[in-house]
């Protein structure tokens, strides 16, 4: 019987907990914690629901690399060891395989299928191509398929029409028809724009975002998820290319996305992490790029732990819960590069480390 003490956050409270096969209990296990039985694998510390990374892509790392089920296995093994015990995967080559979701050693996923992408919208073949006039069904097709979500294609290149708001209004209605949800790529105001009116999940990326919609997002609960350490990793590269078009807008949207990160936090609006990058396992980094952007160290953790954890319908640490946790021995609040030397990890009730 393994046993935990620690200060758990965010509620900064000190607590103790047992382990019942794969569920988490809260309080003295039976005969306490020195009974014959009891193993005590962390004792002290602070703990916090295991780490999430809502924007990821595991099992392909380029255009000229295939889905491959190996690589995906090495990349969600990256991902746990790092603490990240949760992941959703908005868009992948290849839908997820179903031992993904049976292998105990590897972090809960949450699919959204493959990326929905209409003509000139997309890396050719990388995701599923379809019509606009297809695009509807195979919404539906793909959250059926997978977590309940499928992930859109709503704009493409900066100086291009975004994805007609019509038409991403009637695939965001008929995916939530039949209870799924839709997440929508968007890197331009009238993409970011259209997203937020269509009623969409959430926004990845969210680059030129007008903050006058943001009321709405908080309204309606559409979540952003910025992915802020992707871009930030690009910008000394693009800052060195010559001027054009797609290059000024770019930066003109990145110049802006500190301040839109934070007004969304104030309005209300859920922030999450999410890299969109590899290595994996580095939603730590994430979490220090929403701190940089202003959100609270408190807001920048949640991010990447308990708020996204609660997004995705998973509970904290809390009786009855998956016994899924990351133990630090400081506390991450006061720097967000602590949650890259988490101190143990536990996932659906093993120790990883």
């Amino acid at each position: 019987m393994l046993c935990i003490r620690g200060v758990v956050l965010p509620e900064r409270e000190e607590r103790a907990f047992w382990i019942d096969g794969e569920v988490l209990r809260a309080g003295m296990p039976p005969g306490g914690f020195a009974g014959r039985h009891a193993e005590t694998v962390v004792d002290g510390g602070w703990l916090l629901p295991g780490l999430v990374d809502v924007h990821t892509h595991p099992g392909a790392e380029g255009l000229d690399i295939p889905f491959d089920e190996e690589l995906l296995r090495r990349h969600l093994e990256q991902h746990r060891d790092a603490g990240v015990l949760a992941v959703r995967t908005p868009g992948t080559a290849a839908r997820m395989p179903s031992w993904v979701d049976k292998d105990p050693e590897l972090p809960r996923v949450t699919s959204a299928g493959r990326w929905l992408a209409t003509p000139g919208r997309f890396f050719p073949g990388f995701g599923r191509d379809v019509s606009e006039e297809d695009l509807v069904r195979a919404a539906v097709e793909e959250a059926a398929a997978s977590s309940g979500w499928c992930k859109v294609i709503g704009d493409w290149r900066a100086d291009e029409p975004a994805l007609p708001l019509a038409l991403l209004t009637g695939v965001v209605s008929a995916v939530h028809a039949v209870g799924g949800k839709v997440a929508v790529h968007c890197q331009t105001a009238e993409g970011s724009r259209n997203a937020v009116l269509a009623g969409a999940d959430s926004l990845e990326h969210g680059m030129h975002l007008d903050p006058a919609l943001l009321d709405r997002m908080a309204a309606q609960g559409t979540a952003f998820v910025p992915t802020l350490s992707a871009f930030g990793r690009g910008v000394d590269a693009m800052r060195a290319r010559e001027p054009s078009v797609r290059r000024d807008l770019w930066l003109a949207g990145w110049e802006t996305m500190f301040a839109h990160v934070r007004a969304a936090a104030e309005s209300g609006v859920t922030v999450l992490a999410g890299t969109d990058s590899f290595p994996c396992g580095t939603v730590a980094g994430e979490a220090s790029w929403l701190a940089r952007a202003g959100l609270s160290a408190e807001a920048a953790l949640g991010a990447a732990s308990w708020t996204a954890r609660a997004w995705l319908g998973l509970p904290g640490l809390v009786d009855g819960a998956p016994a899924d946790l990351v133990a630090y021995a400081t506390d991450p609040t006061t720097d967000p590069a602590v949650l890259d030397h988490p101190s143990r990890i536990v996932l659906r009730g093993r120790v990883v480390r």
